[in-house]
């Protein structure tokens, strides 16, 4: 239900900004949470396309931006991931006056793909090793500019046909340090009496490890929950589920340091997770056929053997 204070617009609508005057009409409606709405626009005068965030509390949405503009900005600065310089979080700022209230928004890009759990489920589970990856990888970044993402779930994170993977939803990002500030229980170390709600690398790895869960065995993380009292609810369920779950064989090693916070910090369990998808004991037990990320990977290796050998022996 939306009120008043929650605003939703049909698509044609056009937003223009009260200070900055650009004027973006909506096509559609992308997401909407406890804290805004999210609408695929396009900038009136041009053909690109971008996603406006409206809050529904301007402190919560002006928090929101502040991290945004933080990651941006370090982002620029340590250069750790160049593809998001061309590409920046925030495009513009500004106020909406409807009904003669102002309206926070701010203008992000626009990333296609579909939500991870509805990628895998359509590509099939031999792509998790890839978009684990690739997730592991968004993290680490995160974390080495001293931030954690907090609300780590299937919803909050996109995948492009080609594999590529983006997190969306900055609003549950904390300083690592501090309290997270938005989670969802099943990925949550604090539901499982697993450690605090302090905000650590520690933390979106608990979150990674449950999420991985999920996707390859969503049954049994549910009964895993569900037979165990709040006040005596503990991870001994999870590493039991990890140890005799077939499918969960592959990423047990990796799965069981995470659960249990073993991991001195995100860039040595992002080689751990490297290191088990490439290895010829995993790759024999994926399902179905062999996938094209790995069969490119594999390509790319034999292409770097061979230009090493031939370097060596002209040398």
């Amino acid at each position: 239900m939306t009120t008043s204070s929650n605003p939703a617009y049909p698509a044609g609508t056009i937003i223009t900004g009260k200070w900055r005057k650009s004027r973006f009409v909506i096509r559609r409606v992308l997401g909407q949470g406890a804290n805004g709405i999210v609408y695929l626009v396009q900038k009136a005068g041009y053909r690109g396309l971008y996603a406006l965030k409206m809050g529904y509390d301007t402190l919560d949405l002006q928090s929101e931006i502040n991290v945004l503009t933080s990651l941006q900005s370090q982002r620029k600065s340590q250069d750790l991931l160049k593809e998001n310089v061309k590409s920046p979080f925030l495009l513009e700022v500004d106020d909406f006056k409807d009904r003669n209230k102002d309206i926070p928004f701010y203008v992000m890009r626009y990333i296609e793909g579909s939500a991870l759990h509805l990628f895998i489920r359509k590509r099939g589970s031999e792509w998790i090793g890839l978009t684990g990856l690739r997730l592991l990888e968004k993290l680490r970044g995160l974390h080495q500019m001293g931030f954690v993402f907090g609300d780590l779930k299937p919803e909050n994170v996109l995948v492009s046909e080609y594999g590529r993977v983006e997190l969306i939803d900055y609003g549950g990002v904390s300083t690592i340090g501090r309290s997270v500030k938005q989670f969802t229980e099943w990925y949550d170390r604090g539901y499982w009496n697993a450690g605090s709600r302090t905000g650590d690398e520690a933390y979106d790895l608990f979150a990674f490890a449950i999420l991985m869960i999920q996707l390859l065995d969503e049954q049994a993380l549910k009964e895993a929950a569900k037979q165990q009292l709040p006040q005596t609810r503990n991870t001994a369920e999870l590493l039991s589920l990890i140890q005799r779950k077939t499918s969960l064989k592959p990423y047990s090693s990796w799965l069981r340091k995470a659960v249990l916070g073993e991991f001195a910090n995100s860039q040595q369990a992002l080689m751990m997770w490297k290191e088990q998808i490439y290895a010829p004991a995993i790759v024999g037990k994926l399902p179905g056929k062999t996938p094209r990320w790995l069969k490119s990977a594999f390509a790319f290796s034999i292409v770097i053997l061979c230009f090493a050998v031939c370097l060596a022996f002209f040398l």
